[in-house]
């Protein structure tokens, strides 16, 4: 019978004295771990091999954590959990805005970690409601298809998507002229408890809007509804994809 393959954790951190005995504490938990001491080692280790999931802190010499990140979501869509010194709240609202999935905060108990770790890969893994099927969504003209994550205009063209504003937009594609308010929206694209972070679904609607509005400064699509949250106006069809 083959074993069941390790989850490939990257950890990076420029300081050893977190990064060696955290490492070592995973390893316990029977997970796989490659330490990377700054963004450069940790785009070197990404270029050779594949991950499961990045533990990232945000501050480092050199190039900083959201900017690797932003990388990450633009080209490989890894999970990523932040490791956040206690006064970057800033940073970590940026940091889920960008495509970050959880984030703790030092000093932190290693087994909270375990814990986020665990959930944020459940919901890595976890089908989308539309992917069972191989459905993909059509609306006012746009085309996305979950399993391929690709966004297509009106006019045929390919439009870049990070992985939080894909979570959202499904989002808004499986409950269609619903308002949903920011608590259920933080659980539908972070699910954790992040109801002090309000303002990162507001701007990761405005980036979501950007995208697919044609004026996202007067949204049709996506529109606010002042008291109670957000509302997608727009008929949504889903077609069997191409599998």
């Amino acid at each position: 019978m083959t074993e069941p393959s390790l989850t490939e954790i990257l950890l990076v951190d420029d300081e050893p004295g977190l990064r060696e005995p955290l490492a070592d504490y995973l390893v316990r938990q029977g997970f796989a771990v490659t330490q990377a001491a700054s963004a450069a080692e940790a785009r070197a280790q990404i270029a050779g091999r594949v991950f499961d999931l990045v533990l990232l802190d945000i501050m480092m010499p050199g190039e900083d954590g959201l900017s690797l990140c932003r990388h990450l979501a633009e080209t490989r869509r890894l999970p990523v959990i932040f490791i956040t010194a206690r006064g970057e709240s800033t940073d970590r609202i940026v940091g889920l805005e960008i495509g970050g999935d959880d984030y703790v905060v030092k000093p932190f108990d290693p087994r909270e970690l375990v814990a986020r770790i665990r959930s944020v890969l459940r919901r890595a893994t976890r089908p989308l409601s539309a992917a069972d099927d191989a459905v993909v969504y059509l609306f006012e003209g746009w085309r996305l298809d979950p399993l391929k994550r690709r966004l297509i205009d009106p006019e045929g063209v390919l439009v870049s998507i990070s992985s939080a504003e894909f979570r959202l937009l499904v989002a808004f594609l499986d409950h269609p002229r619903q308002v949903l308010d920011r608590d259920r929206l933080l659980d539908m694209v972070q699910g954790r408890e992040a109801h002090l972070f309000d303002r990162a679904v507001d701007n990761q609607i405005s980036r979501l809007r950007r995208k697919i509005e044609p004026d996202s400064r007067n949204p049709q699509l996506i529109q606010t509804v002042w008291g109670g949250g957000y509302m997608l106006a727009a008929e949504v069809r889903k077609i069997a994809g191409e599998g």
